[in-house]
Formats: C-alpha cells, structure tokens, sequence
C-alpha cells in the first residue's frame, strides 16, 4: 500500500530560497574573503556583541569553537555553501572567525619550522 505523500507546498519553496537572500543582504559572495570548501575556519573571539549577529552567524561561531572546513560548517546547518561563506566573510571580517588554506602537497610544513616548533616545546 503506497504511502499518501502531501504536494510540496510552494510557500515552504519560496521561504527556503527567500530566508539565505535575506541572510546575506542579496549577496552572493564575500567581497572580501575568497573561501573554498576545504578552507579551515575557527573562532577566534569569545566577546561578540550577540545582538548584530543573526542567529546563524551566533550558531556558526558555535560550531567553530574547534577547527572545521566549510563544508563541514555548511553541513551541519544544512544551509547552501555560497550563504555559509557570506556569513563568515562577515565574521571573518569582523574578527570573530579565521580561516585559512589547509595544507598541500604544493605547500607542506618546512623541516626547519617544525625543528623551531619541537625545540620550542622541548623547551618548556
């Protein structure tokens, strides 16, 4: 026996495109932030002034607490990648998230940096 399944309702349609519009003021990308999906994004800032944040910005400082990539960050709110990146080019922008590339093969750690890093641990 088939199950009834209800017609997909066009207003749940157009609530889910219109909400990221509104989120990133009609922004498509950052303009200041080239951001790819394996860029590792985290918090840097524990004092934010909640109240200029919209509560994704609030939950995405939340899950960067430790090191993500963005599509990580993407994922876990179930949001398109392009409105994630708006937002933390905002955040980035503002100083509440850094972000960087993650390592390559085209740019592996030097030997020497991670001598300077174990003689400084050896040090302590």
């Amino acid at each position: 026996m088939a199950e009834h399944q209800e017609p997909a309702n066009d207003a749940d349609d157009a609530d889910s495109l219109v909400r990221p519009y509104v989120i990133t003021q009609g922004r498509q990308h950052s303009d200041s932030v080239q951001l790819d999906l394996i860029s590792v994004v985290i918090a840097a800032r524990a004092d934010v002034d909640e109240m200029t944040l919209e509560p994704e910005q609030l939950r995405i400082l939340e899950l960067c607490l430790r090191p993500l990539s963005v599509a990580e960050v993407a994922a876990h709110l179930d949001m398109p990648v392009a409105v994630v990146k708006v937002l933390l080019g905002d955040l980035i922008g503002r100083g509440y998230v850094l972000a960087r590339a993650p390592y390559t093969q085209q740019s592996p750690v030097h030997r020497d940096v991670l001598q300077a890093v174990l003689d400084g641990i050896q040090r302590l």
